[in-house]
């Protein structure tokens, strides 16, 4: 399967070469690897020059854009700028971060996946810190969710879905969408991905809140996204965390933000929630 592989950057001079250096070294590389870098002020497209004069598959886009690399629209911005660069001849099209380095045989599992299961959508492993020396799980979401670092879709689901939105939460909306669309999403334990900087290291205040917002544009509604913000403050040991949530969620009610789903697939994605819900509860 024909697989490309998308890298938005931002002042990464610091990990993007392992992360690079770990996929043009695996048993079943990439065709194409675009690194888009989102206005680094460092040596973040220097270091991937390099790699480009000795790996003819690697590109990278320059895109003017200006502001910290926060989550949301940011990265799906240039995602998108990456994406539109390549041809619409690949079987899997990959989202991955720059500050990972993957195991040898990261892409050659999750093209097994996709090939043994025609309805799977999405394909992902697990992300690790290290903490006091030891890498261990980075345990931030449920074990049936592709961290929004490594996400691979197979093409027909990515279509589906419509790409990838520009908001927080859009590595959720994308799995809800894929499932609307009758497509399985499949996580994988055994592969697990070194996280060189964890998440919400560069987040500044201002963003503290987009969670929250990013529930009501998912046509949660209040009651799940109270539940959903507790899991995961609970997650992240930080109780202000679910308050933060809760404001956020408010404040984009009160200013009547967009919704990122329409009526239908609202009804489906906060039926599927309340479903998983009591499925771990009974």
């Amino acid at each position: 399967m024909k697989t490309y592989i998308i890298i938005p950057a931002y002042n990464e001079a610091e990990f993007i070469g392992e992360t690079l250096q770990s996929l043009i070294g695996q048993s079943k590389p990439a065709d194409k690897i675009v690194v888009v870098d989102d206005g680094s002020t460092d040596s973040t497209p220097e270091i991937v020059s390099e790699f480009i004069e000795k790996h003819p598959e690697i590109s990278l886009i320059k895109n003017a854009s200006k502001g910290k690399h926060l989550p949301g629209s940011k990265v799906v911005n240039a995602f998108n700028l990456g994406f539109k660069t390549l041809h619409d001849d690949f079987d899997i099209i990959c989202k991955f971060d720059a500050d990972l380095i993957f195991p040898k045989n990261y892409l050659e599992k999750i093209s097994l996946h996709f090939d043994q299961n025609l309805k799977t959508g999405m394909v992902g492993g697990f992300c690790e810190i290290q903490k006091n020396g030891d890498w261990i799980l980075e345990n931030l979401t449920g074990k049936d969710h592709i961290r929004g670092a490594l996400k691979a879709y197979r093409k027909a689901c990515f279509k589906d879905i419509g790409g990838l939105k520009p908001a927080m939460g859009w590595d959720t909306v994308d799995e809800l969408l894929a499932q609307y669309h009758g497509w399985e999403i499949k996580t994988d334990i055994t592969l697990r991905v070194k996280h060189l900087k964890p998440t919400g290291n560069n987040y500044n205040k201002n963003s503290k809140y987009k969670q929250g917002a990013a529930f009501y544009r998912l046509r949660y509604g209040f009651v799940i996204s109270v539940i959903a913000s507790a899991k995961l403050a609970f997650k992240k040991k930080n109780l202000g965390f679910l308050w933060d949530c809760i404001i956020g969620f408010l404040r984009a009610k009160n200013e009547k933000r967009p919704f990122l789903v329409d009526q239908e697939e609202g009804r489906f994605i906060r039926n599927l929630r309340w479903k998983k819900m009591q499925q771990k509860l009974f």
